[in-house]
């Protein structure tokens, strides 16, 4: 797995800087922490912990956020928090969805006092080489989106046709009520400054499953946030099973229709109601 070369994609930035040599990859300052919300990712969680491991990243904290799965994931986190100081576990009762384990790790996050925070999913449809090079373009942003749907990205060849379909309708759906000008606005994998995170008022979070995406998304632009879309690869899982349902579609359609006829307001937009 390689990082793209491609050139980022950016969304409202007022900044434009190099973020390095072609293919060098970047130096990270400041303290990363990596959320992985996990249910039932068994097979993969030591592999994904074991790449983060391997990232030249100096201050990089790993927080697995575990929905109490049968198959195990706990356990195996809490071995691999014994084995790395820099890894935590946070245990949650039950299947609590997507959106609330990101919501608290967020917190998490910030109190450790990160710098930069990346959400990603736990299955390596995401590939952790890409940390370095998404981070590095923080310096001129304040969010930053592996997308799928910007030039050089792409999803894996093998994907069944019914979920390219239903990816890419998806977010031609949410980008046209929203008016979005983010291209990959169902997209998961995310780097956030402290900046983006502390604004986003992340009590009140309506969202929870796919939904979750979108509405981080329409809030960021809500705020007139800088993104930055860097163009990535997105792999079929390894192991597992995919947690998308009709419950978690229909949450999102539903999600997007509310937020285009009730648009989240910042508290000073409230305020000037």
């Amino acid at each position: 797995m390689t990082q793209s070369q491609d050139s980022p994609t950016m969304v409202d930035a007022q900044i434009v800087v190099e973020s390095g040599k072609k293919g060098e990859i970047p130096t990270i300052l400041g303290r990363t922490v990596v959320v992985l919300p996990t249910y039932n990712e068994a097979e993969n969680l030591r592999r994904m912990v074991s790449r983060l491991q391997e990232l030249p990243i100096s201050d990089l904290w790993i927080l697995v956020v575990d929905d109490n799965s049968p198959d195990g994931t706990g356990r195996i986190a809490e071995y691999l928090r014994m084995r790395y100081t820099r890894l935590q576990v946070i245990h949650r009762p039950s299947k609590l969805g997507l959106g609330t384990a990101y919501v608290e790790g967020f917190k998490w996050a910030l109190e450790m006092g990160a710098n930069f925070v990346v959400q990603m999913d736990c299955d390596l449809s995401h590939d952790p080489e890409q940390i370095p090079f998404m981070l590095a373009e923080c310096t001129r942003a304040d969010v930053i989106v592996g997308s799928r749907y910007v030039e050089g990205g792409e999803l894996e060849p093998n994907w069944a046709v019914h979920r390219k379909m239903l990816s890419a309708g998806a977010n031609v759906y949410a980008r046209t009520l929203l008016r979005s000008k983010v291209r990959d606005v169902t997209g998961g994998y995310k780097c956030w400054s402290r900046r983006a995170l502390e604004q986003l008022d992340l009590d009140t979070i309506r969202s929870n499953g796919y939904a979750f995406q979108i509405e981080m998304a329409h809030r960021v632009q809500r705020l007139g946030l800088r993104v930055c879309e860097v163009p990535i690869r997105f792999y079929e899982r390894d192991g597992g099973v995919s947690k998308m349902s009709a419950s978690v579609i229909l949450e999102a359609a539903w999600r997007v229709c509310e937020l285009t006829v009730r648009p989240w307001r910042t508290p000073r937009q409230e305020r000037s109601k």
